[in-house]
C-alpha cells in the first residue's frame, strides 16, 4: 500500500472517531449552553422510574485541565449562578441544572428573606470540591432547596464547621474552612455532588408555614447541637477523597 495513502486514510479514520466519540458524550457532560436556557431539576423519588436518568442521582465528572481558565467555563459559571439569584437560592450544584459536573456555588445575600437572621454568607464558587477535616460537633437544620419544590422541610445534621479544598477558574487551588450557615450551605451543595437531596436523608418533615410557627413558639430546635440519632446530610462523605474515588453515595 502507497505510504501517503495508508497514512491519509489513518489520519481520516483517527478524526472520524474523534468527531464520533465527542458526539456520543451526554450533553449533561458537556458545559454547553442550551439555547432555551437552564431550568432547576427536581427530585424524583425512589420508586420513580425517572429517577435513573435525573442528573441529581447520576455522578458528576470533575472538571478537566483543559477546561479551566476557558470562555466555556467561564460563560457556564456565569449561567448557573444566575439559576441561583433568578430562584433566591443561598446555593446550586451544577446538577441541578441538568450537568453531571463538579462544581457549585454558595452566597447567602443580607436581604435573602428566609435566611437573613443567620446572616450573610459571601459568594463562593467550589470546583472539584473535597472535605479535608470536618468538626466533632454538628449542628441540625432544617433544609428546603430548589430542586425539592413544593416539598416539606427536612431536618438533618450538619458539621459545625468543614475544611476544604477546590479549585478556582483559573485551575489555581485554594484552601479554606467555613463556619455556621455558610458550612450548611456548602454541605447541603456538596449533598448534590454525592447524588441526591436531604429528601433522600432526612426522616422528619414539616411544611414551611407549620415550621416556621413551631420554631417561633420554641417548639423545635433550629440550628442548635444535633443528637446522634439525627441522619448526617452527607453521610458517605470521605475525608481527603475527591467525589469520584468515593462514588455516588446515598
Amino acid at each position: 500500500m502507497n505510504v501517503s495513502i495508508s497514512f491519509r486514510w489513518l489520519l481520516a479514520s483517527f478524526v472520524f472517531l474523534v468527531v464520533q466519540t465527542c458526539q456520543n458524550v451526554p450533553n449533561a457532560l458537556t458545559l454547553t449552553l442550551p439555547k432555551e436556557g437552564f431550568s432547576v431539576v427536581q427530585h424524583q423519588p425512589v420508586s420513580s422510574s425517572d429517577r435513573v436518568a435525573n442528573t441529581l442521582y447520576q455522578v458528576p465528572r470533575r472538571i478537566r485541565s483543559a477546561e479551566f481558565g476557558t470562555p466555556e467555563l467561564q460563560r457556564f459559571t456565569d449561567s448557573l449562578y444566575a439559576v441561583m439569584v433568578r430562584q433566591a437560592g443561598v446555593g446550586i450544584a451544577a446538577n441541578q441544572i441538568g450537568k453531571r459536573l463538579q462544581l457549585f456555588f454558595i452566597e447567602a445575600k443580607a436581604t435573602n428573606p428566609r435566611y437573613k437572621v443567620l446572616g450573610p454568607v459571601a459568594k463562593q464558587l467550589f470546583i472539584n470540591p473535597m472535605i479535608t477535616e470536618v468538626s466533632l460537633g454538628r449542628k441540625n437544620f432544617w433544609h428546603g432547596c430548589l430542586s425539592a419544590a413544593n416539598e416539606k422541610r427536612g431536618n438533618v445534621a450538619t458539621f459545625e464547621w468543614i475544611a476544604y479544598r477546590c479549585q478556582n477558574l483559573d485551575g489555581s487551588w485554594r484552601e479554606g474552612r467555613l463556619d455556621g450557615f455558610a458550612a450548611v450551605i456548602f454541605q447541603h451543595e456538596f449533598r448534590h455532588l454525592m447524588g441526591g437531596t436531604y429528601l433522600d436523608i432526612a426522616q422528619h418533615f414539616e411544611s414551611k408555614s407549620d415550621l416556621d410557627q413551631k420554631i417561633q413558639q420554641g417548639r423545635l430546635p433550629f440550628f442548635e447541637v444535633a443528637s446522634d440519632s439525627l441522619p448526617l446530610l452527607i453521610q458517605g462523605f470521605q475525608v481527603n477523597k475527591t467525589v469520584d474515588e468515593f462514588g455516588l453515595k446515598k
